[in-house]
């Protein structure tokens, strides 16, 4: 892994850190516990920013703006494919996460100086396209959509809520080695007229996510402007139900 970007000062002069976790396989509604409780913790000013990588079951998870007709199996169909069932608090459509994906969920507080929602996604965006880059993915932004396409095909969604105090969660989700067949279960984003790819699919092998992970890291510390550091998965579920 590359070195990590160096300190960054905000204009209090403050150094910006970056908590960066790897929880592995998390339940879906176990992540929504856990973010509550580090957003409350983030925006009392008792840890610093955080960044959680993971990957989830099988879930399909649905947004403030969902339409139910964009799920297109019933209860019965996604029982016999293992396949769970959300509301989430974030912004959007209708997604699925699953096995394969490199999900990340950034607990942030915005202020002083990013204080604007539309940049925040936009930030994202190029932190993921920066990434698909390191490995000879060429993608894109579309214009009057959220996230990041190669070619007519979404490969990774973005999804955000941010809090009272400028404090952010949910985040994005990159298809990396996701098994495709699964979001035939969905309209997904709400979108009827664009597919959905992953960087496997684009480059014809397996991709390690690890490797992936550490790109996104890297460019995260720089785009945001933090110094990223590691935190054990055991300090931040000590007080949870959920250890790793």
């Amino acid at each position: 892994m590359d070195s990590m970007p160096p300190a960054t000062q905000s204009h209090t002069g403050q150094t910006r850190t970056l908590d960066v976790t790897w929880l592995g396989r998390v339940p879906y509604d176990e992540s929504l516990d856990l973010q509550a409780r580090l957003v409350a913790e983030r925006r009392g000013g008792s840890i610093a920013d955080q960044l959680l990588l993971l990957e989830h079951p099988h879930v399909i998870t649905m947004g403030t703006s969902a339409r139910e007709d964009h799920v297109l199996l019933d209860d019965r169909e996604r029982d016999l494919l293992g396949i769970e069932l959300f509301d989430t608090g974030r912004g959007g459509d209708v997604t699925y996460h699953g096995p394969g994906q490199l999900v990340g969920y950034p607990i942030l507080d915005l202020k002083p100086d990013r204080c604007d929602l539309h940049r925040y996604v936009r930030d994202l965006e190029e932190v993921l396209m920066r990434a698909a880059l390191d490995f000879d993915v060429a993608t894109t932004r579309v214009q009057g959509q959220t996230g990041v396409w190669a070619g007519n095909e979404k490969i990774a969604a973005i999804g955000v809520r941010v809090s009272s105090g400028w404090i952010t969660s949910h985040g994005f989700a990159l298809n990396v080695n996701t098994d495709l067949r699964y979001f035939d279960s969905i309209v997904p984003c709400g979108i009827r007229d664009r597919g959905v790819t992953s960087m496997a699919a684009l480059l014809r092998r397996d991709v390690d996510r690890a490797l992936v992970a550490e790109r996104i890291v890297h460019h995260f510390g720089n785009v945001f402007e933090r110094a990223t550091v590691g935190r054990k998965p055991t300090e931040i579920f000590a007080n949870g139900t959920r250890k790793t």
